[in-house]
């Protein structure tokens, strides 16, 4: 990989660093990292002029299954029941190739809203590892884990998931992770060596928890506790913890969650999609220093990979629940999809802001465009949150490197990814 000297000029950045500071001024990136912040008088290998645009962090998606982007659209409208076995017919029938033609597409759809790290939670996180490095995309990927008799992955899950780490560890890109899929597959032996594990090798611990309410009573039928509870019970949760969903949650649960250091990724538009209910009780997570973070789920529960909009689900789901327009404020909103979700996934000292050291992973979006207008400071974030969509993003830089100039994407042919994914969802759903 060529590191290019690059300088952007002009722009409104949305600093999200500890005094949630807006300036306007340049950016200098170097070597893939954070040079300068300001007014920048350096010369520069390329330069991006940015006038009226608006510079934030890359945006971080942490939770979704990123090569389920062809399998859009097949389980809509459909009871839980019917939704989950239809994706286990699909999922059944999956190939290498269509897997990859998946992740590449879901890594351009990504790339396209301004989305530069994401955590996956699937089996053959070798092939989507391959969708991360050509994308020039940052990816978490999390091994399905779960147990032998419960999987159609070849081998054992949890050996599996030691060789993908053993194979991937130490890129900038691909950052292999533990993935379990959650308590109804997963047994207590399963659980507490995925622990072990990760803890011995310093990774995220990403896993499905409270999503439905079925979820729960299955659990409490057979444990004699809730989700949360009983992981807590067999000294699972800790610090390396990342759970999705999170939406069936007591407030015992939340305080677990909270002594334990386990972060959580809310996805409410795929919870919103089934009708599973619940609401994750996000304010109450946040009175007790709970780090939550924002999901989108895969494209068979949500369609859609677009983080802006996201947000917006979010805060105007807790708004309503809660019947308090003040409940989620938009500053608080954007910190779930950049800096506490850079905490989330263990990586806060590196990105989710644009600080002067840190990995340059930054987009620029349109300032231009009708829905972010009229464009002042004081309304910056409000736009973000609550009027931004993907479509604004023009230009993407991951780990210094431009991604996405001009709305063109950089590193690969765009229609051929296209094509590709497209010929693949025909041959595997007929």
């Amino acid at each position: 990989m060529r590191y290019m000297r690059t300088l952007i000029k002009d722009a409104y950045i949305v600093t999200q660093d500890p005094s949630r500071e807006i300036i306007q001024g340049d950016i200098l990136v170097e070597d893939g990292l954070i040079l300068k912040v300001g007014k920048v008088y350096d010369s520069a290998d390329r330069e991006i002029d940015a006038s009226g645009d608006i510079v934030i962090p890359g945006l971080i998606n942490t939770h979704c299954h990123v090569s389920m982007a062809i399998l859009k659209g097949i389980v809509d409208d459909l009871p839980f029941d019917r939704f989950l076995e239809r994706v286990f017919q699909v999922d059944e029938r999956r190939t290498e190739k269509d897997i990859l033609a998946g992740a590449r597409q879901g890594c351009v759809e990504m790339l396209r809203s301004g989305t530069t790290t994401f955590v996956d939670l699937y089996y053959a996180q070798d092939i989507i590892a391959r969708a991360v490095e050509e994308m020039g995309i940052r990816g978490i990927l999390g091994w399905a884990v779960l147990d032998p008799e419960f999987t159609t992955q070849s081998g054992t899950p949890m050996d599996n998931c030691k060789r993908f780490h053993q194979s991937h560890r130490g890129s900038s890109r691909v950052v292999p992770a533990v993935g379990l899929q959650g308590v109804y597959v997963c047994s207590t032996e399963t659980f507490l060596d995925a622990r072990e594990y990760a803890l011995a090798n310093d990774l995220l611990l990403t896993f499905h928890l409270s999503e439905t309410r079925k979820e729960v009573s299955d659990c409490k039928r057979k444990e004699g506790k809730r989700p949360a509870d009983y992981l807590d019970g067999i000294g699972f949760l800790n610090d390396h913890c990342l759970a999705a969903h999170s939406a069936w949650l007591t407030m015992n649960e939340v305080r677990q969650l909270a002594d334990a250091g386990t972060k959580v990724s809310s996805c409410p538009v795929s919870n919103m999609k089934l009708a599973t209910g619940g609401v994750a009780p996000i304010p109450e997570m946040l009175q007790n220093d709970v780090t939550v973070s924002i999901g989108t789920d895969g494209s068979t529960t949500n369609n859609s990979l677009d983080m802006f909009g996201e947000m917006k689900t979010l805060a105007l789901l807790q708004k309503s629940s809660r019947w308090d327009p003040a409940v989620l404020p938009a500053q608080k909103v954007l910190d779930l999809a950049t800096i506490d979700a850079a905490h989330a996934v263990r990586m806060g000292d590196s990105i989710g802001s644009i600080e002067v050291g840190k990995r340059a992973d930054m987009v620029i979006l349109d300032g231009a465009a009708a829905n972010l207008r009229p464009l002042r400071p004081d309304n910056i974030v409000s736009n973000l949150v609550y009027s931004s969509c993907g479509l604004n993003v023009k230009t993407v830089l991951c780990d210094g490197v431009v991604v996405m100039e001009d709305r063109q994407l950089v590193s690969v042919d765009e229609e051929e990814v296209l094509n590709t994914a497209e010929e693949a969802a025909r041959e595997l759903l007929g």
